[in-house]
């Protein structure tokens, strides 16, 4: 029983984000302070015990998963809400350069159109609620976001392997997990907002974590 093992992994996150969901919905800031960025931090050495590093697909994968752990903490404290998406932003161009680093951008467009048309109608529903210093970054954020989702699916229809579905299944789930932030904070208040947001996106991390093709120790 290894961490980099799925059913570990799997056991380990799940109780890192029962206990960091528990935490918020209690008020216990200090049990968030924890397990939020330790659940975070456990999905990125797994990535990295999985990997080794060795090529360059390991590399941004375990780059993108440590600049989500420092958007993560960021993200805690809402007065840092613009620094935790820079972090964000810098995680997804990771991922982008990742799945982009076998298979052509946009080598398959219809992907990429579905996802315009989805981030097209979540931006014109939050829009109203965006303040203006907040618009250009959301609208970067959005595109870097909607390129990495589509790019993941796209690897996922070229590639066909079971680490390229895993990396399209956890791009989904990423988009999914950002369009209910997103809608609870610049919208209206999504029930449940917290569970849903946390759960959708530890699922995304393993399962892009997990993309990462195993290497043994020599």
């Amino acid at each position: 029983m290894r961490l980099k093992d799925p059913p570990v992994l799997a056991f380990i996150i799940a109780a890192g984000a029962a206990l960091t969901i528990a935490g918020a919905w209690q008020g216990t800031p200090l049990i968030v302070w924890i397990f939020k960025p330790l659940t975070t931090a456990t999905i990125a050495l797994a990535a990295w015990r999985r990997g080794l590093l060795v090529d360059r697909y390991a590399r941004f994968i375990v780059g993108g998963l440590l600049f989500s752990l420092v958007g993560d903490v960021l993200l805690i404290t809402p007065e840092f809400f613009v620094f935790g998406l820079l972090a964000f932003l810098l995680a997804h161009m990771c991922y982008l350069s990742a799945f982009t680093s076998d298979v052509r951008l946009g080598a398959q467009v219809q992907p990429f159109a579905a996802v315009a048309v989805i981030a097209a109608v979540a931006l014109a529903i939050i829009w109203p609620g965006v303040e203006t210093a907040l618009q250009l970054p959301v609208i970067v954020y959005v595109v870097v976001l909607g390129a990495m989702t589509a790019q993941a699916q796209v690897r996922s229809f070229v590639r066909r392997t079971r680490e390229a579905r895993s990396a399209a299944l956890g791009g989904a789930l990423f988009l999914i997990s950002d369009l209910i932030l997103a809608l609870d904070k610049f919208h209206a208040a999504v029930p449940a907002a917290t569970f849903w947001i946390l759960v959708t996106y530890w699922s995304a991390q393993t399962l892009i974590a997990l993309s990462v093709p195993r290497e043994e120790l020599r």
